[in-house]
């Protein structure tokens, strides 16, 4: 008698395979959408790493070019801390001839060091050696 029924009415047989392919696409979206998201977080993180570790650089450059200026005015010049927003360079000059100018740029945790090695020669600075560690 059911076999019957299932032949005559083939929808009240089959009612719950909707269900079934319903939970599957939905289940299947779910997972491609987490998975878009979580490459979108990833991908946000690295390249804000990037801005900050790229900003530690300029702030270290900024801070030999301080100090190329600085000796230009005053060749006794030995360094400083220099802050620049809310980074900070410290400049260490060291040697004679030629002097050698170090700069540690920090922005959060990010550290960048640049060096420039300056020979002076008939009252003019020349750069032999412009760096990055």
């Amino acid at each position: 008698m059911r076999n019957v029924k299932c032949q005559m009415s083939n929808v009240k047989c089959q009612s719950g395979q909707a269900l079934i392919t319903l939970l599957f696409f939905v289940l299947i979206s779910l997972t491609i959408t987490s998975a878009a998201i979580i490459i979108i977080i990833t991908n946000s993180t690295s390249v804000s790493k990037f801005q900050e570790g790229t900003l530690a650089y300029y702030v270290a450059e900024s801070g030999v070019e301080n100090a190329l200026l600085r000796l230009l005015r005053n060749p006794s010049y030995t360094g400083e801390t220099l802050a620049i927003g809310t980074s900070t360079a410290v400049i260490t000059v060291t040697g004679a001839n030629p002097k050698i100018v170090e700069s540690i740029g920090q922005n959060g945790n990010f550290k960048r060091k640049v060096s420039a090695q300056m020979t002076y020669n008939s009252g003019y600075y020349t750069f032999s050696d412009w760096k990055e560690f």
